[in-house]
């Protein structure tokens, strides 16, 4: 119960945060135990402008933090093809670390600013 309070809180200060500027369009991160998702959202206009997975990516004998770089230099790369190179991160509920921390990192290593 309280684990499932702190998630909920940590969400909410994320969101809240992210929320004050919605002209720029904002990154969110989903995952599993076994999957990774990110999309770049637009929020003024509630449309999906890119996504990538780990279930798109074709990772031989991979961890799953190397499979998470891998997404995060995808998202880049589409994104930066639909002219996006700021956006806002949303790690939602999940803490800034190992598999969010590194499609961050892949993120940025192909371009994005944020």
């Amino acid at each position: 119960m309280i684990q499932q309070n702190s998630k909920i809180r940590r969400l909410r200060r994320v969101r809240a945060k992210i929320s004050q500027n919605l002209g720029i369009p904002r990154l969110s991160v989903y995952r599993t135990n076994k999957n990774i998702w990110a999309q770049i959202i637009d929020d003024k206009h509630g449309k999906t402008l890119a996504s990538a997975s780990s279930k798109t990516i074709k990772a031989a004998k991979a961890t799953k933090s190397e499979t998470a770089r891998m997404v995060g230099e995808a998202i880049a790369l589409i994104a930066l093809k639909t002219k996006i190179k700021k956006i806002r991160f949303d790690r939602g509920l999940y803490r800034y670390h190992g598999r969010v921390k590194a499609l961050a990192d892949g993120a940025r290593s192909k371009g994005l600013q944020f």
